[in-house]
């Protein structure tokens, strides 16, 4: 099926944010088919995301990028959704292994250079995800930070070779109530990391707890970083 057009975004935007999620689901499996994707680190948005395309008898895989530095409690969050959901979750990894990042790049990476760390570990990662898909779907909200607070619904990013790949956010306007809410109502799974403190929970050596009423508190302590690129680094309108 065509991929729509880029002059037709803001049509399509204005279109989309009169949809509820599930519908704004809908439109990507109808418009996009089997080149849509849902990327997840198995925040609790990322999981409602899932539920609600599985519920609703969508046919939109999901795909998750291994750095290799999760923390086990994640790992054992993706084994119960994909038992919970009855759906296959991706692994994708990047072109080196943590030890073999060491090798090249010097040991623990992230604690002297965090920025290049998340580049290796995964914006490389979905760059070359990117190029399987038409449509990357994710679970940014405006209400998680500053910085995410004019997240678009619908935008359109770039893969490594500066082509176009669309990008739905499908929750980018509820809230954080609205999302736990959510997991409570259907009795989803969530990381259990979240009920020790953390707030938003990535990588182990840079996540940490936070009390923090930003939502990307606890993120790469000790450094002027709040994102890890995969947002930020392909941006095209």
């Amino acid at each position: 099926m065509p991929v729509p057009d880029p002059s037709q975004l803001d049509a399509l935007e204005a279109k989309l944010l009169n949809f509820a999620p599930v519908d704004r689901l809908r439109w990507a499996a109808d418009t996009f088919g089997a080149r849509a994707g849902i990327g997840t680190s198995f925040q609790p948005a990322g999981i409602v995301i899932m539920h609600l395309t599985k519920t609703a008898g969508l046919k939109i895989p999901a795909f998750t990028l291994n750095t290799g530095l999760l923390f086990p409690e994640t790992l054992e969050l993706k084994k119960k959704l994909e038992a919970a959901l009855n759906i296959q979750i991706e692994e994708v990894h990047p072109l080196e292994t943590v030890e073999q990042q060491a090798v090249s790049h010097g040991p623990e990476l992230w604690k002297t250079n965090p920025e290049k760390c998340c580049e290796l570990r995964k914006v490389d990662s979905l760059g070359k995800k990117l190029y399987d898909l038409d449509l990357w779907i994710t679970g940014m909200r405006r209400d998680q930070s500053s910085e995410r607070a004019s997240t678009p619904l619908l935008s359109l990013a770039s893969r490594p070779d500066n082509s176009d790949v669309w990008k739905l956010n499908p929750l980018v306007d509820w809230s954080r109530e609205q999302v736990w809410a959510y997991l409570k109502e259907h009795q989803l799974p969530h990381n259990v990391l979240h009920d020790r403190g953390y707030r938003s929970i990535g990588c182990w050596p840079c996540t940490q707890i936070s009390n923090s009423g930003d939502e990307r508190g606890g993120r790469w302590p000790g450094f002027d970083k709040k994102e890890c690129g995969i947002h930020t680094k392909n941006i095209k309108k």
